[in-house]
């Protein structure tokens, strides 16, 4: 089995190098440096021995990750980008947790990570208030949040790396308007979040923007658990029979989905109720999940640039732990629009 000298060895650098790259400390590290120990570490195929890490610094090669709920095939697709980054890049695995964005549950996650050794923690939450997310920053834990913007004017010692939700909700609107529909609804669970907030702000601003605003609204549905996101498809059903049940003159034509679950839920609950999608009801929904581009028809969405807010989020964590002092920061990633079937042209007289 080789060892760190090994590697030290091969690469003609000290073994300070080494443990330098192996705990993630190479943003200062010459690029050439870096490839010959990372070439060394594959050729020797050199793992370091975890246990002796941990007791010699406390810490554990690990990342905490904390997301609302692993039903939603969203957080998902983020958790696998997450742990392919942190593990390729930074040899570091991944401990997961789901939160149901409940603050207790979340702060009781921070002190089971600490004490099992991890350092840094990702947390999916949209919650408003973080002050949760401060006191375990102070207590040693470096925090990057993701899906919800900065405090503005608040220094929270915690980096946010999240999508311009304000700009998925104006462009999913604005396409539904260019295709005609005046009447609109943005449909989401009830409770707000940053990011619910935001996504409203931004259909509202496209209605406005088109004078459309008295005839958008919002339809904000009961989960019927204490967590929404892992229920958005059942609960989009039953906001879609209640929408089928008005009258066609005062119903919706255009559906703008908080997400893709909530949107796919809509379209198999206007089905149910002999209404057809796009030709009766246009939804659009938000992520792009693998799911969306299986449906009947397929559906159009926001798409969330997820490999790159992965790469940011897990770079960031890394490159405070090993220079605590960094200075936080907030990073926010354009959406785009995924133009498929579920929305058709609305003539005037419809």
């Amino acid at each position: 089995m080789s060892k760190i000298q090994d590697v030290a060895s091969r690469a003609g650098v000290s073994t300070s190098t080494v443990s330098n790259v192996l705990n993630g400390r190479s943003n200062r590290m010459a690029k050439e440096t870096l490839a010959r120990v990372e070439a060394a570490i594959a050729e020797l195929r050199y793992r370091p021995n975890t246990t002796a890490r941990q007791l010699k610094t406390g810490h554990t090669p690990m990342l905490g990750l904390l997301v609302p709920s692993i039903a939603n095939p969203m957080y998902g697709f983020i958790a696998r980008e997450i742990e392919t980054q942190a593990q390729e890049r930074y040899g570091f695995r991944i401990m997961m947790g789901n939160t149901y964005r409940d603050k207790d549950k979340e702060a009781r996650f921070f002190d089971d990570l600490m004490a099992h050794g991890v350092r840094g923690v990702i947390i999916i939450s949209s919650l408003v208030d973080e002050q949760h997310f401060e006191s375990a920053g102070e207590r040693g834990l470096v925090v990057v949040s993701y899906d919800r913007r900065a405090t503005p004017g608040v220094e929270s010692g915690i980096d946010h790396v999240s999508v311009d939700n304000f700009e998925a909700a104006r462009i999913a609107t604005e396409h539904l308007i260019a295709q005609g529909h005046r009447r609109l609804a943005f449909v989401t669970a009830a409770g707000i979040t940053m990011s619910r907030r935001e996504k409203i702000n931004g259909f509202m601003a496209a209605a406005a923007s088109a004078g459309l605003v008295a005839s958008a609204q919002v339809i904000e549905g009961t989960p019927l658990n204490e967590y929404g996101d892992s229920m958005m498809s059942e609960l989009g059903r039953i906001e879609a029979a209640k929408l089928a049940g008005r009258d066609p003159a005062e119903r919706p034509t255009g559906v703008v989905a908080v997400n893709d679950m909530m949107a796919l839920g809509l379209m198999a609950g206007f089905r149910e109720a002999g209404l057809s999608v796009p030709a009766d009801v246009s939804v659009v929904g938000m992520d792009d999940v693998f799911l969306s581009a299986l449906m009947h028809p397929a559906l159009t969405t926001v798409r969330l640039p997820v490999p790159e807010m992965a790469h940011t989020i897990v770079e960031r964590v890394m490159s405070r732990l090993a220079a605590p002092s960094l200075p936080t920061g907030e990073f926010i990633f354009q959406p785009s629009l995924v133009v498929r079937g579920s929305v058709a042209a609305r003539s005037s007289e419809q």
